[in-house]
């Protein structure tokens, strides 16, 4: 596979290229299944999963799907009630030593059963050179969630709960660690040829912070998911104040956001890291000679890396054109095509 071989530095005929929320709001047939089911019931029903998943590897020549799920999934397995109302809440967040002592650490295969089923038939029906790509959240993300209750600017709770009392924090990673270790092996067991672990809010720790609360913990889920012999993807949304310390994260691919350039990233991070990301997802609104353009410049400065697999640096809009992802993904394997 084009996306794997990219993934362990391997060389590749062309830059692989998939995108984050590549299955979602902005395409027509996405819109359709949502008029059947809302979010929350696809992911927990296989067979909608499934589908959400292939939708955009029908429409584009995508070199990975990602199971159609969300990082709160495995929130709700620790016993953790979750909502959307439209966006996620957490009714009842986690503050309290009682709280964090109840919160379970269940079999993925029992708790989680449904994003495995989606995955063996997503598996079973994506072409074999395509790769599947599993995913969790990154505990330091999770454990965000679970003591602010839903999506902040400035995360409030979770930074009164870090600073006066750190050791329940650090409980509450540990616990999300050792479940999220699981789960990402439950899945590589499902059919992930590959997995992501997304640290969306980590960009909001200073570099001290970061160190102690967030890089510890995704450092042991990645060590655990890569001794099971698939390449392991680190995201963080905002890598700009840490860059330099996230090869210890020891994945074998660091995703960038788009808030640093490419290649300023790249220069951080070391050459001997395979990076992915990372055009501004704002760029596919825009005419779609703008789209080329910025491909190829996301391209060309991923060639200073170890390997490089093309993605946004955040999820696509709901707005995007479906033209425009079409235009992108010709426009990536174009230009990054080798002896060029």
């Amino acid at each position: 596979m084009r996306f794997i071989k990219a993934c362990l530095g391997e060389v590749v005929d062309t830059t692989p290229v998939w995108l984050m929320r590549q299955a979602g709001r902005y395409l027509p047939e996405y819109q359709e299944l949502r008029r059947q089911a809302d979010f929350w019931t696809i992911c927990h029903t296989p067979g909608l999963a499934a589908l959400a998943t292939l939708q955009p590897m029908e429409r584009y020549d995508l070199d990975a799907a990602i199971i159609f799920s969300d990082i709160l999934i495995p929130v709700e397995a620790m016993g953790v009630p979750v909502e959307f109302e439209p966006a996620p809440r957490l009714p009842a967040p986690i503050r309290t030593r009682e709280q964090a002592m109840a919160l379970r650490t269940p079999d993925p295969a029992t708790a989680t059963g449904f994003v495995l089923e989606a995955m063996a038939k997503v598996r079973a029906r994506l072409d074999q050179g395509k790769a599947l790509i599993g995913f969790a959240g990154a505990p330091f993300t999770v454990v965000a969630y679970m003591v602010e209750g839903e999506g902040a600017r400035d995360f409030i709770q979770l930074k009164t709960l870090m600073y006066r009392d750190p050791l329940l924090i650090e409980d509450l990673l540990a616990r999300v660690s050792a479940f999220t270790a699981a789960y990402l092996s439950a899945q590589i067991d499902a059919g992930a040829n590959a997995v992501q672990l997304f640290d969306s809010w980590a960009g909001i720790l200073s570099p001290e912070d970061y160190r102690h609360f967030a890089l510890p913990w995704a450092r042991q889920v990645v060590r655990q998911a890569r001794r099971l012999g698939v390449p392991v993807i680190y995201f963080m949304n905002g890598v700009g104040g840490v860059a330099e310390v996230l090869s210890e994260v020891g994945a074998d691919v660091i995703g960038v956001d788009h808030r640093v350039s490419l290649a300023d990233a790249i220069r951080r991070i070391g050459p001997n890291t395979v990076v992915q990301g990372n055009l501004d997802p704002g760029v596919l609104l825009g005419p779609v000679g703008l789209v080329r353009a910025r491909a190829f410049e996301v391209v060309q400065a991923g060639m200073a890396a170890k390997g490089h697999i093309f993605n946004l640096g955040h999820g696509v809009h709901k707005d995007t054109p479906v033209e425009s992802v079409g235009v992108l993904v010709e426009a990536v394997h174009e230009s990054g095509r080798r002896g060029q």
